[in-house]
C-alpha cells in the first residue's frame, strides 16, 4: 500500500472565494477546481441540451405520439440507474398528457442485459407504437432491428460506450456517441433521459400543447432527487454538470421534497433526509434499490420510486431492504469462497494480473459486487462469473485506474473471436457472455491481455491524500464546510487527509471495527476515530502511535455534535 499526496497542477491561477481556507483551496485545486464558477451549482449553470446528438429529433418523436395518444413504452435496466430513469420517464410523460406510458425491465435471469429480440418479443404483446430504451440500447443492434420490425419507432438513450456499430433506432441520444458535442460524457442513464424530458417539455411548449390541453407544464427540477440518486448509485464521475445535478437533487432531498420511496429507503437505512450526503445515496439507499434486481425483479424497486403515498413506499421499501439483507448473506458466502481460490493463487507468488473467479453456484446477481470487493483486496482487474439459464456464463467485470475494462474486452474478443458471446460496459466495469466451456481459455487470454497493458506499479494500490491536516482545521467548522463543498464522490473525491496520531485507546466494536481515541501530538487535540472493518488478524494490539489516513466527520447523537474521524487506512508507529 503506498499513500500519495495530491498536488494542485502547475501554471494555474486560483481565483476561490476567500472565505475558504488554504487547505479547502488547495484541496479544491487538486481536483481541478480553480474558480468559484465551478463550486457554483445553481441550475442555470447546465449544460444546454441543445448540443446532444439527436436529442430534437428524439423529441419531436415523443411530442408526436404524446399529441396522437400513442402507446410508449419504456425499456429499462434491472440496477439503479435504471431503477431512476424508467422513474423518471413514466413521471415525466405522465406529467406532459402521454397516455398511461408503461415500462417493462428485463429479468436478468431471463431475458438478461439489454434490449435483446426475446424482450421485444415481449414488449410486442402490449403493442406499443414508440419504444424508448433507458440506460441501455446503444449495443442493442438485433433487439433494435427486431423492435423495428414489428413496427415500433424506437429511441434509444444511454451512456454506456458504443461499439463498432450502432443499432438502427428513429433517435440515439448517448453523451459517447461519435457524433455527439455535449460536453459531460459521464451522464448516467438517469441523466440522459432527464435531458431528453426536457427537450420534450421545450417541444411540447413550442407546440402550445400544454395551453391547448390545459395542462400546467412540469417542473423538471422536481425529478432531480431521482437523477440525484441514479447518478451517485452508477459511480458515474462526478464532473461539474453532474454535481449540478447530484447537488441540487440532494438538496431537494433535505428539503424533503422527494419521491416518498426515496425517503423510505433513507429512514430504513438509518439516516435523516434533513442531513443527506451524496455518500448516503451511494451506501445506503442505492444498494436497497439494486438489492430488488440483483435477488428478484427490479420492478419492485421502480414501484417504489412511483409510489406517491408514504405508506405504499414503506411497503416496497421494507421489501428492497429485505433484499439487501438476503444479498449480504449471499454475498459473504460467495466472498469466503473467492477468497479461497484467491489464496491457492497466491501460493509461489504467480498470482495472475488479471484475474477471473467462477463457481457454479454463485449467484448471478451478485457477481458485480462480489467483483468489486476482489479488486479491492487484490487490486487487479477482477471478472467473477455465475451460471446463466441458458447453459452459458454471465460475466461481471471491475478494474482499477489505468486499465480500461471494455477496451480490454474488445481487444480479447478481436483476438479470439470464439471467446465472447457478448459484452459492454465502462472502463472501469464491463459485463460478458461466455461459453462455461470456454472459462479457463478466456480466464488465461484475459490475464495475457491485462498482464500486457499493467506494469509492476499499476498494481501497486495507492491511497491519495490531501496531506496533513493544519491543527486549527480539526473543528466542527472546518468539517461542515468540506461537507458543502460537496457533493463528493467519484473522480470528485472527498478531501482524505493522513498524520500520525498518539492511540490512547482502543476496543473492537460489532466485532470488525476498531474504535479508538487518539491525541493529535502537535497541538494535544483529543479526537475520536473508528476504521470500519479492519483486518484485526494483522492489525497490533499493543500499539503506542499510528500513521492515520482519514476523513472528518461529524458525529450526532443525544443532540451533541463531535468532531470524529473516519479512518480509511491505519499503520503502526
Amino acid at each position: 500500500m503506498h499513500i500519495q499526496p495530491r498536488t494542485p497542477p502547475n501554471n494555474q491561477e486560483i481565483q476561490l472565494p476567500s472565505h475558504l481556507s488554504l487547505t479547502l483551496q488547495r484541496v479544491l485545486a487538486c481536483r481541478g477546481v480553480t474558480n468559484a464558477e465551478q463550486i457554483d451549482y445553481r441550475l442555470p449553470y447546465l449544460l444546454h441540451p441543445k448540443r446532444f446528438y439527436d436529442i430534437q429529433n428524439a423529441a419531436n418523436i415523443l411530442a408526436d405520439a404524446i399529441e396522437k395518444g400513442d402507446k410508449i413504452l419504456i425499456v429499462g435496466d434491472f440496477d439503479a440507474d435504471g431503477a431512476t430513469s424508467t422513474t423518471l420517464g413514466i413521471l415525466a410523460m405522465e406529467a406532459m398528457g402521454a397516455v398511461s406510458p408503461e415500462y417493462l425491465v428485463p429479468n436478468r435471469f431471463e431475458f438478461g442485459y439489454g434490449l435483446t429480440p426475446e424482450i421485444v418479443a415481449v414488449a410486442c404483446e402490449s403493442k406499443p407504437n414508440v419504444l424508448v430504451t433507458v440506460d441501455n440500447g446503444i449495443a442493442s443492434i438485433e433487439g433494435v432491428a427486431a423492435a423495428k420490425a414489428a413496427g415500433m419507432k424506437v429511441i434509444v438513450t444511454d451512456h454506456h460506450l458504443p461499439g463498432d456499430e450502432l443499432p438502427d433506432a428513429d433517435a440515439i441520444v448517448n453523451p459517447n456517441h461519435p457524433q455527439c458535442e455535449f460536453e459531460s460524457k459521464s451522464l448516467a442513464g438517469v441523466g440522459v433521459i432527464f435531458y431528453v424530458m426536457s427537450a420534450l417539455r421545450a417541444e411540447l411548449t413550442s407546440r402550445r400543447w400544454f395551453e391547448e390541453q390545459h395542462i400546467r407544464p412540469p417542473k423538471m427540477a422536481d425529478y432531480l432527487d431521482l437523477v440525484a440518486l441514479g447518478t451517485v448509485a452508477d459511480v458515474v464521475p462526478l464532473d461539474a454538470n453532474n454535481r449540478i445535478l447530484v447537488q441540487q437533487g440532494i438538496q431537494r432531498i433535505q428539503s424533503g421534497y422527494a419521491r416518498p420511496g426515496i425517503l423510505a429507503l433513507i429512514e430504513l437505512g438509518g439516516r435523516e433526509y434533513g442531513r443527506l450526503k451524496a455518500s448516503d445515496l451511494g451506501f445506503v439507499v442505492g444498494p436497497r434499490l439494486n438489492a430488488a434486481g440483483r435477488l428478484d425483479d427490479m420492478s419492485i424497486g421502480i414501484e417504489c420510486l412511483l409510489a406517491t403515498h408514504t405508506h405504499i413506499a414503506r411497503e416496497y421499501a421494507q421489501q428492497l431492504d429485505q433484499f439487501n439483507r438476503e444479498r449480504k448473506v449471499i454475498e459473504s458466502e460467495m466472498k469466503q469462497q473467492a477468497e479461497s481460490e484467491l489464496d491457492k493463487l497466491t501460493v509461489g507468488d504467480d498470482m495472475p494480473n488479471g484475474l477471473c473467479f467462477y463457481d457454479e453456484c454463485w449467484h448471478q446477481g451478485v457477481i458485480g459486487i462480489l467483483a468489486s470487493r476482489m479488486k479491492e483486496k487484490c487490486y487487479r482487474p477482477v471478472i467473477a462469473f455465475a451460471q446463466a439459464d441458458d447453459g452459458t456464463l454471465k460475466g461481471s467485470a471491475r478494474s482499477i485506474p489505468g486499465v480500461h475494462i471494455r477496451d480490454a474486452l474488445d481487444l480479447l474478443a478481436k483476438r479470439h473471436p470464439h471467446l465472447l458471446s457478448k459484452f459492454g460496459g465502462h472502463a472501469m466495469a464491463a459485463g460478458m457472455s461466455i461459453k462455461e466451456n470456454d472459462y479457463s481459455a478466456f480466464a488465461q487470454a484475459f490475464d495475457e491481455i491485462i498482464t500486457e497493458w499493467v506494469t509492476p506499479e499499476q498494481l501497486e494500490a495507492t491511497i491519495y491524500t490531501d496531506g496533513e491536516l493544519a491543527c486549527e482545521d480539526f473543528s466542527l467548522g472546518f468539517a461542515e464546510q468540506v461537507r458543502l463543498l460537496g457533493p463528493w464522490g467519484q473522480a470528485f473525491p472527498e478531501p482524505c487527509f493522513d498524520g500520525e496520531f498518539e492511540l490512547l485507546q482502543q476496543r473492537i466494536v460489532g466485532e470488525k471495527h476498531l474504535k479508538l481515541t487518539v491525541r493529535e501530538p502537535r497541538s494535544g487535540i483529543l479526537l475520536d476515530a473508528i476504521h470500519f472493518f479492519a483486518d484485526l488478524n494483522t492489525w497490533p494490539s499493543e500499539c503506542e502511535r499510528a500513521h492515520l489516513v482519514f476523513k472528518l466527520d461529524i458525529n450526532e447523537f443525544r443532540g451533541q455534535r463531535n468532531l470524529q474521524l473516519m479512518v480509511d487506512h491505519i499503520e503502526p508507529r
